[in-house]
């Protein structure tokens, strides 16, 4: 993935043919199989920096891409008439065989680009070279990382919506399971697994939609760029953009061929859930540890020498990954951090942060999902330490605030009777210190009873996104439509990609 040579199409011949006599003569445009590359000059061939300018072998990722990148522009070229439609076919058949022996039987080059040219060459002769006319590998290079990274978009997207279709279960199932919430680690107040669930359902809400905008940034067409100033050929880059299913262009041919800031807000995407993911594996951890959740034995490990021992091993991976996103983020902003416009090769370097990011999260949130659905909960347990910690404490303190108390003056009366056995006999003693008189002079006894029951306190706490089972339900629909929705947003993308490859072979098929 590397910065276009002098010999792009913007300084091509008048025949259209994109390359110089000298050029054509030239071994690096021999039909004998020749293995030299077709964009450097003997000057430029050879030197102990050779292979560290080569990105060939990571561009395996991207192989598939360029050919698609390839065919488009050669469509849009033909139809245009700046090439002849049977070197077109030429060129499109040379292709077709490209892809059938795949990345590995490319010849050596600087990148996938310049050796997929080279194999077209080796195969169609120098009218092969007409591929490259009136583009840059600046442009084209960002259109392969366009083209594959909107794919491991979506790709990741689908696991936020199985994560997402997980914790929905959980709380369906979950409504009325009490469990210990927590504040600082330490008991706070109960609620229910369905609220905890739910949660963690909002969270990656969020993350599928700042992916999914992404996304839409992404579907971007940056080809007719060029280098960055453009080309002097009647191109169509729409035409180009509707083959390759892209939304529209990246208009302005600089910003096109030289922005890389997709791929950095696409990997902040990524990391912002990875972050979510991490959140949901302590907790996960956590509960396991205490023995709320048993996670099933597909998402655990044992120890080699404990036998008793079931560790949470997956899920502390997927924590982990937090921290290779993150460092993904801070490599990728560093390498684009105060780079001039327009194209350099620091950008080489860019890409593979944002490979590795996605891969990671993605595995990570798929991991994390089948943990969630398959998960035990330990009714029980979660039940008998719900109300640990007096958690119902604020329950009674807005009782009391509820009869007239001051809210302030009930909390220094809760906390008080915390600190001195947390039942309604310490609570009786510390309204007599801070009231001068009965608790019962304030509240029913039945109803301080009845709030320092967690399964009560949790059914008060009715108001809108509580964990009352009546606050829950309608969290539970909202969460149902709103992942029908992306859903369905993410369905339509891909069914718009794949009727884009289609029409793109059926023009193909015209030429060879």
């Amino acid at each position: 993935m590397t910065e276009e040579s002098a010999h792009h199409g913007d300084e091509a011949t008048a025949d259209g043919g994109g390359q110089s006599d000298e050029l054509r003569s030239s071994s690096a445009y021999r039909s004998d199989g020749g293995d030299e590359g077709v964009v450097r000059r003997d000057r430029f061939s050879g030197g102990p920096a050779r292979s560290f300018l080569s990105s060939l072998a990571a561009d395996d990722r991207i192989f598939e891409a360029d050919l698609e990148v390839d065919r488009a522009h050669t469509v849009m070229l033909a139809e245009q008439g700046i090439i002849d439609d049977d070197v077109a076919g030429e060129i499109l058949t040379a292709l077709d065989a490209i892809e059938v022996d795949g990345h590995g039987s490319l010849p050596d080059g600087e990148d996938v680009h310049e050796a997929i040219e080279t194999a077209v060459i080796q195969r169609s002769g120098a009218d092969g070279g007409k591929m490259h006319t009136a583009r840059s590998r600046n442009d084209e290079v960002a259109a392969c990382i366009r083209y594959r990274l909107r794919e491991d978009v979506l790709e990741a997207i689908e696991t936020t919506l199985a994560l997402r279709e997980s914790l929905v279960d959980v709380a369906d199932a979950h409504t009325e399971t009490i469990m210990p919430g927590y504040t600082h680690l330490q008991p706070a107040q109960p609620t229910t697994v369905a609220h905890w669930a739910l949660a963690y359902e909002g969270a990656v809400r969020r993350d599928t939609e700042r992916l999914l905008g992404s996304y839409g940034r992404i579907n971007q067409s940056p080809l007719g760029g060029a280098a960055f100033a453009g080309t002097t050929f009647d191109i169509d880059r729409e035409r180009v953009a509707d083959l390759l299913g892209f939304d529209g262009l990246v208009v302005n041919s600089m910003d096109a061929a030289s922005s890389r800031d997709f791929l950095l807000e696409a990997t902040q995407a990524l990391s912002t859930h990875a972050t979510t993911l991490s959140g949901l594996a302590e907790d996960v951890i956590i509960f396991a540890n205490r023995g709320f959740v048993d996670l099933s034995d597909d998402y655990s490990s044992t120890s080699s020498i404990m036998p008793q021992k079931k560790n949470p091993d997956t899920l502390e991976l997927v924590r982990a990954v937090a921290g290779d996103a993150a460092s993904g983020v801070q490599g990728l902003t560093t390498t684009l951090k105060g780079l001039p416009r327009a194209y350099n090769r620091d950008l080489q370097r860019a890409t593979t942060h944002a490979w590795e990011t996605v891969d990671a999260v993605t595995e990570a949130s798929e991991v994390a999902a089948g943990a969630v659905a398959t998960a035990d909960w330990n009714e029980a347990a979660l039940a008998a330490a719900a109300g640990d910690g007096f958690s119902t404490a604020t329950g009674v303190a807005d009782l009391l605030a509820a009869n007239g108390v001051p809210f302030r003056t009930a909390h220094e009366l809760v906390a008080l009777a915390a600190d001195d056995g947390a039942d309604y006999d310490a609570l009786e003693a510390a309204a007599q210190d801070v009231l001068g008189e009965s608790l019962a002079a304030h509240v029913e006894p039945a109803a301080v009873e009845t709030a320092l029951e967690p399964a009560e306190s949790v059914a008060s706490r009715d108001s809108q996104g509580g964990p009352a089972p009546d606050a829950v339900a309608p969290q539970i629909e909202s969460a149902r439509e709103s992942l029908a929705a992306d859903e369905e947003s993410r369905a339509a993308a891909i069914d718009a990609l794949e009727t884009a490859r289609e029409a793109l072979r059926s023009e193909v098929n015209g030429y060879v």
